[in-house]
Formats: structure tokens, sequence, C-alpha cells
């Protein structure tokens, strides 16, 4: 489960399921492929909510803009993750923006063809259930964790969650490759850039991670639980 948006589902293996090769031996040939380059917007607050959206390559930000401008940022995507889905729940506009954050390619499927593939294919259709479900559990982690939590726990428990997500088992190390930047991540668990650095740099001093801009490895997951044990208390 995570903690980053309310309108995305993270960690799921999207174009392992719809590859080509795997459903009617090519059924999915007719998917739009396109691509996006840095700085592009996908779709846009208020636009026709009709498509939804398979990352091949790259990062997707999805967001929103405050009655003041600022921008708010609900989720970081990487490949294999899915967005847009609000559209098979009858969303008809836009809630929020989808940007491409480097450059980035993506299948496009419309909302009829996903539906003809849930009734062809149950386990498609239970997959989809599972995503709807998650998102009532990811928005009730999420203002849980903004309400009673501080800043420092926030951004460790955001690290344990994307080690658990996204992270590569080495050893008894977690890896996790394109690691965010320190402002990315403060975005997304509503605390500042100076604030994400500290608790970034506290933890390398204590040896129980190490990162830059490319990856992050966390040393020991039990040491990082203890950490964001003690900031709860």
């Amino acid at each position: 489960m995570n903690d980053q948006s309310l309108w995305y589902l993270e960690n799921i293996d999207m174009l392992g399921i719809f590859c080509p090769k795997k459903i009617d031996g090519g059924a999915m040939d007719h998917m739009a492929h396109k691509n996006y380059k840095k700085g592009e917007y996908i779709y846009l607050p208020e636009e026709h909510a009709d498509k939804i959206y398979f990352i091949n390559e790259g990062r997707i930000k999805i967001g929103n803009f405050a009655e003041s401008g600022k921008e708010i940022t609900k989720a970081i995507l990487t490949r294999g993750e899915v967005f847009g889905e609000l559209s098979l729940v009858g969303e008809i506009k836009r809630r929020d923006f989808a940007i491409a954050m480097e450059n980035t390619g993506v299948c496009i499927m419309s909302v009829p063809d996903i539906k003809n593939m849930m009734r062809e294919h149950s386990g498609l259709s239970l997959f989809m259930m599972k995503i709807m479900g998650s998102r009532v559990l990811d928005m009730e982690q999420r203002l849980e964790s903004l309400v009673f939590k501080d800043s420092r726990t926030r951004i460790i428990e955001f690290l344990k969650h994307l080690a658990e997500r996204k992270g590569q088992r080495v050893g008894y190390e977690m890896l996790v490759r394109k690691f965010m930047t320190h402002q990315e991540i403060a975005n997304l668990t509503a605390t500042s850039r100076q604030t994400v650095t500290t608790v970034l740099n506290e933890l390398r001093n204590k040896n129980i991670i190490t990162f830059n801009r490319r990856r992050l490895l966390i040393r020991d997951m039990e040491e990082l639980n203890k950490e964001a044990l003690t900031s709860a208390e």
C-alpha cells in the first residue's frame, strides 16, 4: 500500500498484464503508443477523461493546482505504472494533471477498450477492483499521516514504503534505483526540502542509508523501522 497519492495505484505490473504477446496473440497491437518530452503535459485538469495510460519508460508526475496557483504533487510514477484510471469509474473531466518529468513513453487505451477486456478476462476485472479498493485505503493512510504524524516520521515512512514498493533486495540491503530529489520527496510528504535534507543526512550519518541522485540504499530496514517508531513516539 502506498501513501504518495489518492489517485493512482503504484507497484502494479500493468505492462506485463497487457503485453500483446500474452493476450490473444497480439490483441493489444491496436493500443496507441506515444512519446512525451520532458515538461510536456499528458493531460490537464478539466480535460475530458476517456483514456487510461501505462508507462513504458520514463517518469510521470501527477498533481494539481491550489487556488493560490501553487502546484501540489500527488504522485511520481515510473515504468510499469498506470494513471488516469478514474475514467473507469465515471470521471468525466480530469481532476489533476499528468506531466512528463523526463522523456517518457506511454501506452494509451480508451475506456471502452479496457472495459471490453475486463468482460473478456476475469483476471483483469479483479485487478481493476483491487485498484479501486486500494485507492480508499491509500486515502485513509495519507490523511492519517498528515493529521497525526510529524514531518520526520512522514519522511522516514516514505522511505520505508518506497523501498517496500520499488526496492530490490541486495543481500541484507534494499536498493531503490532512480532516487528522487529532496524537493520531490518534500512535495510528496508535505514537508520542506530543508527538512528532507536534514532527515536524510541524519540517517546517513547513522549508517542506516546511503544515497545520491541515482539511487537510495537502505543498509538496515529494521533500523529504519525503529527510527520511524522513535519519531512517532
